[in-house]
């Protein structure tokens, strides 16, 4: 095996997610990897697929429909991490299988909509912004208890498994820590208020610079792009 092919960097991610684990006191195998292969071509998925990858990201709606026309063929499952506009909620009900990006009442009741159509379900995770960074989508974490509220009592098809987030874009890594920090501290407060229909033992937090971090403050699954694949290219039409 190529040790710069897409399989070794997997295994070398795999084997690192692992190490840092170990270092947390956290359980073996409670950190899950998620390869994010937008813009990255189908031959790139089917590497990753090869090396026995299922699950994948992307960040557009467009992105995920054109993908799964090509890679029909296979048991890829598709998960929406970039923000999405609520005339894309079609493509997402029709073709992933999770979205990770859910932040406000008018997304979900468009996704709920579409799904019913479909007649499916989507796992979902609640996006909530823990950054000041103006760029960054996210619910506002004062709205979290009575959106989690929300999608238990208007949106059933959007089974609620936790919460996602992006730190903040620092060198300093107590900043960045700060981010993955109150997500967790905002799951642990949900959880506690018990509400009905909402599960929430799912944190993905982290990516390809600060991955490391996140595991340490409690995410069970970082979401890895370029450590994967490589420098990507944002010249193709997205």
């Amino acid at each position: 095996m190529n040790d710069h092919s897409i399989a070794a960097r997997i295994t070398g991610i795999r084997a690192r997610i692992d190490q840092l684990t170990e270092a947390a006191g956290r359980p073996a195998g409670s950190v899950a990897l998620l390869p994010v292969s937008k813009t990255f071509p189908p031959d790139a998925i089917r590497e990753a697929i090869a090396a026995g990858m299922t699950r994948f990201g992307e960040n557009k709606a467009q992105e995920i429909r054109d993908k799964s026309a090509v890679l029909a063929d296979t048991d890829v499952r598709w998960v929406m991490i970039g923000h999405l506009q609520t005339n894309k909620a079609r493509d997402i009900a029709r073709h992933a299988h999770e979205i990770q990006s859910l932040d406000r009442p008018e997304l979900a009741t468009a996704l709920e909509r579409r799904l019913e159509i479909e007649g499916r379900s989507l796992d979902a995770l609640v996006q909530v912004k823990t950054s000041h960074e103006p760029s960054k989508f996210g619910l506002d974490p004062a709205e979290l208890e009575e959106f989690l509220s929300f999608l238990a009592a208007e949106a059933p098809r959007l089974r609620v498994q936790g919460l996602m987030t992006m730190a903040v874009n620092e060198e300093d890594t107590d900043a960045v820590r700060a981010c993955f920090r109150r997500l967790r501290e905002l799951r642990d407060t949900m959880q506690a208020k018990s509400i009905p229909g909402v599960n929430l033992h799912r944190l993905s937090m982290g990516m390809s610079g600060d991955y490391g971090l996140a595991i340490a403050e409690g995410s069970t699954e970082v979401r890895i792009g370029s450590a994967i694949f490589g420098d990507r290219s944002y010249t193709s039409k997205q």
